[in-house]
C-alpha cells in the first residue's frame, strides 16, 4: 500500500494556538517530516473558510502552498485533496500546475473535483452553481487541463468555458501530463468523470461505502471502455496512532478540548467522533486498512489532527503501521 499524509494548513483549525509567525516553518517542518520518513505524498487542502465551521482562524490557501512546498521539498511528491474546480479557470490553473510541476521536477498530483463548500463559494463571490452544473464545470476543467498540457495551442468550447489559441508553457515535465486525481463519489457523474479522465479516484468514508463506490466506477469503467485495474482507488483517513489504548483515548480528548475552544460545542464533539473509525494502535489500525486493502484500496491520505503540536502519531504510524502493509 502507498501512503500520503496532510500537512497542517489551518483549515480543520490544526495551526490554532500556534503564533502566526510560526506558521510557515511549523508547515514546512511537517513536510519536511512527512518526507523523512517515507510517505510517498504531501496533501493539503483547498478551502478558504475553517470547517466544522468558519471561524477567524487561519486556512492557508493551498496552491500558494504547492509552490513553496514544491520549492522546500525535495523527493516527496504534492497534492491537493481536492481542488475546487469553481475557484479558480481551469486553464489558469492548468497553468499554475504546470508551473509548480516544473518547480518541483515532477512531483505534482493534480487533486480536483467539483466543489461543495457554499459558505466559501458565498463569501468568495463564486457563483454556487447546482450539483449538475458544477459536475458539468468539472467535466469540462479536467478537458481542458489534459488539452492545456498535452497540445501547443489549444482550443475549447463549452457550455461554461471557452479557449481560442490557449498556449501552456512550460509544459509539464512529467509525462504524458500531470497525473488526475478525480475526487469524490457522486456515482452518476463523478465516477464517470474518473472512468473516463483519473489515474487515481478518492471516495469512501466506510468500508461498505468504498466497495459500492468500487463497484460503480467499474460499471463506468465497462461502458466507456477504460481500464478499471488501471486506476488507483484512494481514501482518506483521520488518525490517531499511539502505543496503548489508554494514549488513544487521551489524544481523542485532546482533539476535543482543542476544537471546543474554537467551536460549538456539538461540533467539537462531532469532529472528535470522525477519528473513531481509524484511529488505535498501530496493529489495530494495520489490521483495519487491510480490509479495505483487501477492497482494492491501495493508496491511504492520513490525516493526524494534533501534527503541528506532537508528531508522534505522524512518527509511530511510519514507523509501524505502513511496514506492516508492504
Amino acid at each position: 500500500m502507498r501512503f500520503g499524509a496532510f500537512v497542517p494548513q489551518g483549515w480543520r483549525h490544526d495551526l490554532a494556538g500556534i503564533d502566526t509567525s510560526e506558521h510557515w516553518e511549523t508547515m514546512r517542518g511537517i513536510a519536511g517530516d512527512i518526507e523523512r520518513l517515507g510517505y510517498e505524498s504531501a496533501w493539503v487542502y483547498d478551502h478558504f473558510h475553517t470547517v466544522p465551521e468558519p471561524t477567524q482562524e487561519v486556512t492557508y490557501e493551498a496552491w500558494t502552498l504547492m509552490a513553496a512546498l514544491a520549492a522546500a521539498t525535495e523527493t516527496v511528491r504534492l497534492g491537493q485533496m481536492c481542488t475546487c474546480n469553481t475557484y479558480r479557470p481551469p486553464a489558469y490553473l492548468a497553468k499554475v500546475a504546470a508551473s509548480i510541476d516544473v518547480i518541483s521536477n515532477g512531483r505534482l498530483e493534480m487533486g480536483i473535483g467539483a466543489g461543495w463548500y457554499e459558505h466559501e463559494h458565498d463569501g468568495y463571490g463564486y457563483e454556487f452553481l447546482s450539483p449538475g452544473g458544477r459536475l458539468g464545470m468539472l467535466r469540462e476543467g479536467v478537458e481542458i487541463m489534459r488539452g492545456m498540457w498535452t497540445e501547443e495551442v489549444f482550443d475549447y468550447e463549452g457550455k461554461y468555458y471557452t479557449l481560442k489559441g490557449a498556449i501552456c508553457q512550460p509544459k509539464p515535465v512529467q509525462d504524458p501530463h500531470i497525473p488526475i486525481w478525480v475526487a469524490g463519489g457522486g456515482e452518476k457523474v463523478t465516477l464517470r468523470i474518473a472512468a473516463q479522465h483519473a489515474s487515481y479516484t478518492n471516495f469512501g468514508i466506510t468500508l461498505d461505502q468504498f466497495e459500492h463506490k468500487s463497484t460503480m466506477l467499474a460499471g463506468h469503467c465497462q461502458d466507456l471502455g477504460t481500464d478499471f485495474d488501471s486506476i488507483v482507488r484512494s481514501s482518506n483517513f483521520n488518525v490517531i496512532c499511539a502505543e496503548s489504548e489508554a494514549e488513544v483515548e487521551e489524544k481523542k480528548r485532546w482533539v476535543y478540548n482543542h476544537f471546543s475552544q474554537y467551536v460549538s460545542e456539538e461540533k467539537a464533539q462531532r469532529t472528535a467522533k470522525e477519528y473513531d473509525l481509524m484511529s488505535g494502535t498501530p496493529e489495530q489500525i494495520a489490521e483495519r486498512m487491510k480490509d479495505w486493502e483487501r477492497a482494492g484500496m491501495t493508496y491511504a491520505i492520513v490525516y493526524f489532527p494534533d501534527a503541528a503540536y506532537d508528531i508522534s502519531s505522524l512518527e509511530l504510524f511510519a514507523k509501524e503501521v505502513m511496514p506492516a502493509l508492504p
